[in-house]
């Protein structure tokens, strides 16, 4: 029975208090993998971490907006399409393809665009995979193993939040299109732990991505104490975790598997 885990932006600005874009209870996260990851170094086969990653010219970044007075959005803002149809805020970016953007993510019953925090900038401390689970998965290395890192979110034109594909995949950039090589990797186990930052956002958007495999959804097991939602999101993913379930992905605790 071979066994991966696959661990989602469990990175310092989600999970450190002192991050841009911190999680709460994020940090007891990142203790509980790491503790199951040192406990059951013989049981997992194969780590693999995603990072996400941002330049500050992004478009979930309040400085790729700015409205008739100059004014950039506040943090948390939702920005629709018919607002920069009406001028109500103007993009960094080519407008006409913004409104695309925006409009394909209803069409698609992708998340509403929100505004974030600057976080997770490309070559950052914030970037960086928190220390606390890197020195667990690096002591797991030491008996053998290869752990991976798959990057994702540097295209500033799409918001990335599952490990799999950007939001809305552009037709000119292919590191936005669906990794099926990451998926084909993923099949080729038997068991599949998933844990992460955040269960509202790219742990829940990692999954729903697999929903078009169910022979990979059938061999997941959703690690709940392992990933925290972000404040105020608590019920956005809910019916992906039971479309999930509804599918055979089973859900346990690193206490479970601790002892199991």
């Amino acid at each position: 029975m071979k066994t991966v885990l696959l661990v989602v932006d469990m990175q310092n600005d989600f999970c450190l208090p002192s991050g841009s874009l911190y999680v709460p209870g994020a940090e007891k996260d990142v203790e509980r993998l790491s503790r199951l990851i040192k406990e059951k170094m013989t049981v997992i086969d194969k780590i693999i971490l995603t990072a996400d990653e941002h330049h500050v010219m992004d478009i979930a970044h309040p400085s790729y907006w700015k409205n008739k007075r100059g004014e950039h959005p506040a943090l948390f803002t939702t920005i629709s399409w018919w607002e920069v149809l009406s001028g109500e805020w103007i993009p960094f970016g080519d407008r006409e393809e913004v409104i695309d953007y925006l409009r394909r993510l209803i069409e698609n019953e992708e998340y509403k665009h929100m505004i974030w925090p600057e976080h997770c900038l490309y070559g950052s401390e914030g970037a960086a995979i928190t220390p606390v689970l890197m020195e667990a998965v690096t002591c797991w290395a030491r008996e053998g193993k290869y752990y991976e890192v798959v990057e994702k979110g540097l295209n500033p034109s799409t918001e990335f939040f599952g490990a799999f594909r950007a939001n809305i995949p552009l037709d000119y950039a292919a590191d936005t299109k669906f990794n099926m090589k990451l998926k084909d990797e993923l099949e080729s186990y038997d068991v599949i732990w998933l844990a992460g930052e955040a269960k509202s956002h790219c742990v829940a958007n990692t999954l729903r991505q697999l929903f078009d495999y169910p022979e990979v959804v059938q061999r997941l097991v959703i690690l709940e104490d392992c990933m925290s939602n972000i404040a105020g999101c608590e019920d956005l993913a809910i019916p992906i975790y039971e479309k999930a379930a509804r599918m055979g992905a089973r859900f346990e605790t690193s206490e479970s598997l601790l002892f199991s």
